[in-house]
């Protein structure tokens, strides 16, 4: 017997735990799964390789949202894939006791397209389940628990694993434990939404409807008139550049942290990372975010775009400055790591708007898609040779060449203001 939602649950009773558990895995994999191949040994070029591999289906997406539209219900979609991962993470569990890192890898994978098709099917529903007044009512809660799941997967688990580490003296065992607990909350909320979540009328695959062909002949007209949008070639330079220095830094951040001064990191424990940049710099990250989104509500995208660009691109040399000086006074790389990620926030907010101003028009929910697969293009691509690049050069070198790729912040910024319209 199916379990029973009322077509009319209060959106209270499952907006926040969705959105909580939409945010949750991804951080899971994108942020987690690096930190624990590195404490459990990998070197940075196989570790920034691999896990920029994981987060292909984040880029490739919309290549398969129709299927969720053509087959089955978003709310069948939804429970599916949370299943899924919960499943596929208490399996990491045992796979990283084992120390099979193939295994663990292809199980993130696996985890990744649950978790970006839950995305897909997650924010049909909610267009779906709720009317207009209500959708504008409630997006600032949906992006509150996202966020709280950010502050969650990055800054409480992290530190949980790390406090495992010493009281058990055992990584492996440390790092499944943290994967079965975070594979039993996401089983819980799977559980409640099975009874939570409603069953609107609309909610139905649309294929009863109109056929398969119908869709992908529709998807692929969207796919075709983006690339005729006026000044594409220049947008899609920006969203691959405009995060260049944060796209290269990222993935060598926990590196940096973690390996010992003699190599030229801090040798910070992975319990002192979570508390320094998975909490305190996500809060910071947030914060600039907030007011990046006042600012260019109060002034416009146009007058903000250059400060926005600079907060984005210059505060990465603060680890230039801590690979120069390694800092041992948890206050100072603390402040450090907040500047950043303040910055980048409020820098961020910029590159948030472009997108949607770039998919203005009667397609604009399916050209926003392809803009969002390119943002996530932009991060995965540079992450590929990141951790390569970090061996050749040291931490002191590879940060040296995070700050000449400001250079490219600040051309496409330069380009794409000038035909931004006056405001």
């Amino acid at each position: 017997m199916k379990p029973q939602a009322s077509s009319k649950s209060s959106p209270w009773l499952w907006i926040p735990t969705l959105y909580f558990v939409e945010g949750l895995p991804y951080f899971i994999v994108n942020t987690i799964s690096l930190i624990m191949f590195k404490d459990m040994g990998m070197d940075n070029g196989t570790l920034a390789l691999l896990t920029s591999l994981i987060s292909i289906p984040w880029v490739v997406k919309p290549l398969w949202s129709p299927f969720v539209d053509i087959f089955k219900s978003k709310r069948w979609w939804i429970i599916s894939m949370q299943i899924i991962m919960l499943a596929t993470i208490a399996l990491t569990a045992a796979s990283v006791r084992l120390s099979t890192f193939s295994v663990t890898l292809i199980l993130f994978i696996i985890a990744a397209f649950a978790s970006a098709t839950h995305d897909i099917a997650a924010d049909g529903f909610y267009m779906i389940a709720l009317d207009k007044k209500q959708q504008s009512a409630f997006v600032g809660i949906r992006s509150t628990f996202y966020r709280i799941a950010s502050v969650f997967g990055q800054g409480v688990l992290v530190v949980l694993a790390g406090v495992l580490e010493r009281a058990l003296g055992d990584i492996p065992r440390a790092w499944s434990l943290t994967m079965l607990i975070s594979a039993a909350i996401l089983a819980a909320f799977t559980l409640y939404h099975c009874f939570a979540i409603p069953r609107p009328a609309d909610d139905r695959s649309v294929g009863e409807a109109r056929s398969a062909a119908d869709i992908f002949r529709e998807f692929g007209g969207a796919f075709a008139s983006f690339f005729q949008k006026k000044g594409v070639w220049l947008a899609i330079a920006f969203m691959l550049l405009y995060r260049l220095p944060e796209a290269f830094s990222v993935k060598m951040l926990f590196p940096f942290f973690k390996d010992p001064a003699e190599a030229g990191g801090l040798g910070f424990s992975t319990d002192m990372f979570g508390i320094v940049y998975g909490t305190f710099g996500v809060v910071a990250l947030l914060a600039g975010g907030i007011l990046g989104g006042l600012a260019a509500a109060r002034m416009g995208l146009r007058k903000c775009l250059w400060p926005m660009a600079l907060a984005l691109a210059l505060p990465c040399s603060v680890y230039l400055f801590m690979s120069i000086v390694q800092p041992q006074n948890v206050w100072v790389v603390g402040s450090c790591v907040v500047l950043d990620q303040f910055g980048y926030g409020f820098g961020f907010s910029a590159y948030m708007l472009y997108m949607m101003h770039f998919s203005q028009g009667p397609l604009k929910t399916s050209h926003y898609a392809i803009c969002t697969a390119f943002m996530a293009l932009s991060m995965m691509l540079p992450g590929l040779v990141a951790g390569y690049l970090q061996e050749a050069l040291g931490y002191v070198g590879f940060f040296i060449l995070v700050m000449i790729c400001c250079i490219a912040t600040f051309c496409v910024t330069f380009f794409v203001r000038r035909r931004l319209p006056q405001e």
